[in-house]
């Protein structure tokens, strides 16, 4: 596949394999080789042991999807930090679909970094951390989106083709993922995270709209009223914000 992305450093190194188990573990086996430098990506048209947040798996058909792996180096963030950068990479994913499908009040990113359009999931985002004492090392920011796929498994995925009836050319796609992904990042380094941070919150899933939530088996409703610095949501549930991290708290 041609990737060409127009770009200081993110795509400039980059390995396209036909398929691999997962593209953060090539990534890792490079950064343990001291072999990538920073914006280092691999890609693949068909990757056979993905992993989604939670621990899940993720699932793509072969040679219609964009599957793919940036390292960086933001040793300039320290650990209690990392949401800013999963903030950074979400934004850049939904900047990246919002230029393909146009502005819309049904492209939102679900906390923590999930793409959905409507109640459909378009892609998802793993990032894997490496620290050094109090700051972060290097960061391996694994993406998925569903490009050209029609039939999927599961009624709550979609992708960009079932949502406008085209195919997409899928190296033209990850060069302009990867222009958002430096875009955002360069906005990152330069301090800017007040602007992340309200930019976050403006396209998150279901912001301040009173919805049904199970927390600990139970059922309860709440309105989502921010995301903490460490990244847990807050909910206000009867009259009191209360914080949730991974696995506490999903959505009904």
């Amino acid at each position: 596949m041609e990737i060409s992305p127009q770009t200081l450093f993110t795509g400039q190194q980059l390995l396209w394999l036909p398929a691999c188990g997962s593209t953060n573990a090539e990534a890792q086996r490079l950064l343990g080789e001291n072999r990538a430098s920073e914006g280092c990506t691999v890609a693949t048209g068909h990757q056979t042991a993905g992993r989604g947040q939670r621990g899940n798996q993720w699932e793509a058909a072969a040679g219609e999807n964009l599957t793919l792996s940036v390292v960086w180096l933001p040793t300039f963030l320290a650990a209690g930090q990392q949401f800013l950068l999963s903030q950074a990479v979400a934004l850049a994913v939904h900047d990246w679909a919002t230029a393909l499908l146009g502005p819309s009040p049904a492209l939102r990113l679900k906390w923590p970094n999930d793409l959905y359009y409507g109640g459909q999931k378009l892609g998802g985002i793993l990032i894997e951390n490496a620290l050094s004492g109090a700051q972060i090392q290097h960061s391996v920011v694994g993406i998925g989106l569903n490009v050209n796929q029609l039939a999927f498994g599961v009624p709550t995925a979609s992708s960009l083709a079932a949502l406008t009836g085209r195919a997409y050319d899928l190296g033209a796609l990850a060069a302009r993922l990867l222009e958002c992904l430096e875009r955002r990042y360069l906005q990152l380094r330069a301090g800017q995270v007040g602007g992340l941070r309200r930019d976050y919150l403006q396209v998150l899933y279901r912001y301040q709209e009173p919805h049904a939530y199970e927390v600990a088996g139970q059922r309860v409703h709440g309105q989502i009223v921010g995301v903490d610095a460490d990244g847990r949501l807050a909910v206000e549930i009867d009259g009191a914000v209360r914080r949730f991290g991974l696995q506490e708290i999903r959505h009904v």
